[in-house]
C-alpha cells in the first residue's frame, strides 16, 4: 500500500463526520432575536418571526413560519398571552412538540414579575391579558433577568457550547449594567412627566423612568380609538403639562396626529422593539432612541 494510503483515508474519515448541528431557535419577536444574538452569536441559527412593523397580537399562519417553526430546537416568545392567537396554531400545524412545552419553550415575560394582572378577566374590558402585561421589554432591569434565564435554557439545550454562552453573558451583563446607568442619568428630566400613549404597551418603561400614563386613545385594550373618547381626552391632554401622546411604530399615526392638532401636544413614535426606527438595530439601540426622542419632547 502506498504510504500516503493510511493518513488519506484517515482524512476521509475525518471528513465524512458531519459537524455538530446548530441550535435552531425560532424568536417570537425582534427583541428576543436580538438578544440571542447577544448571548450566542454565531453558535446558534435565529429566525426571527415578526417586525416593529408588526401587531404581534395578530400575526398570520403562514406557511413560510410554519417551516420555521417545524425545524425549530427551541422558542423564545414573549409568552404571557401575546402570542396567543397565533403560535399555538403554528405549532400545531408544525407538529413540533419540541417547542410547545418543556425545555423547548422559553416564555420571557414569565421570567419576570409581571405589571398590570388583573383581579379579573372580563372580555367587555377589552384584551386584558390574565397573566398581566407582557410588554416587559420595555424596561431594561427586566430585558438583565430575562438574558441570564436564556443563557441558562441555552446552556441546557447546548451544553458543547456552554462556555461560549456564559462567557458571552458575562459580556452583555457588563455592558448592560453600563448602559443602564447612562440612561436613566440621562433620563432624570423625564421623571414626573406625563404622557398619553395609543395602546397600553408602555407600563415597564414608564415604571422604570418614573413618567405618569394619563389617557389611552384606545378606550379599552384593543378596541379601536373613536371619536367620543378621543374628544374626552383633550381636556386632559391640553391642563396637564403633557410631555407627549405616544404610539409605536407599527400603530396608526392618524389618531394620535388629531389628539396633537387640538392640544399642541406633540405626538411621537418611538421604535417598541429592534428595527422599528433606525437607531434600534439593536437592544441598546432601542433604549438610545427612546430616551432620546422622549428627551426631544421636553425641551
Amino acid at each position: 500500500m502506498n504510504r500516503l494510503a493510511i493518513p488519506l483515508l484517515f482524512v476521509a474519515a475525518f471528513a465524512a463526520v458531519p459537524a455538530q448541528a446548530k441550535l435552531r431557535v425560532f424568536a417570537c419577536e425582534p427583541e428576543w432575536g436580538s438578544l440571542l444574538h447577544e448571548l450566542a452569536g454565531d453558535k446558534i441559527d435565529v429566525d426571527v418571526a415578526t417586525t416593529a412593523l408588526q401587531d404581534v397580537h395578530v400575526v398570520e399562519a403562514k406557511p413560510s413560519l410554519i417551516a420555521k417553526v417545524r425545524t425549530a430546537d427551541l422558542a423564545v416568545c414573549t409568552g404571557a398571552g401575546l402570542e396567543i392567537g397565533w403560535l399555538p396554531q403554528l405549532i400545531r400545524q408544525s407538529g413540533n412538540t419540541r417547542i410547545a412545552s418543556g425545555p423547548g419553550s422559553f416564555q420571557a415575560a414569565m421570567m419576570v414579575r409581571r405589571l398590570g394582572v388583573p383581579t379579573a378577566v372580563d372580555r367587555a374590558n377589552g384584551d386584558v391579558h390574565p397573566d398581566g402585561n407582557p410588554h416587559v421589554q420595555m424596561d431594561p432591569r427586566r430585558i438583565l433577568v430575562i438574558a441570564k434565564a436564556l443563557d441558562a435554557r441555552l446552556v441546557q439545550l447546548d451544553p458543547a457550547n456552554a462556555a461560549t454562552y456564559q462567557s458571552r453573558l458575562a459580556d452583555f451583563t457588563t455592558r448592560w449594567v453600563a448602559a443602564m446607568q447612562r440612561w436613566k442619568t440621562e433620563a432624570a428630566p423625564l421623571r414626573g412627566r406625563k404622557v398619553v400613549v395609543h395602546h397600553v404597551s408602555w407600563v415597564y418603561l414608564w415604571d422604570w423612568l418614573g413618567i405618569n400614563e394619563i389617557g389611552a386613545l384606545e378606550p379599552r385594550p384593543a378596541v379601536p380609538p373613536t371619536a367620543a373618547h378621543m374628544a374626552s381626552l383633550i381636556d386632559i391632554t391640553k391642563s396637564s403639562h403633557t410631555l407627549a401622546i405616544v404610539r409605536a411604530a407599527y400603530q396608526d399615526p392618524k389618531p394620535a396626529d388629531w389628539l396633537s392638532s387640538r392640544t399642541g401636544v406633540p405626538a411621537v413614535s418611538l421604535p417598541f422593539t429592534v428595527g422599528g426606527d433606525a437607531q434600534s438595530k439593536d437592544l441598546f439601540g432601542l433604549f438610545d432612541s427612546t430616551i432620546g426622542k422622549l428627551l426631544a419632547q421636553s425641551k
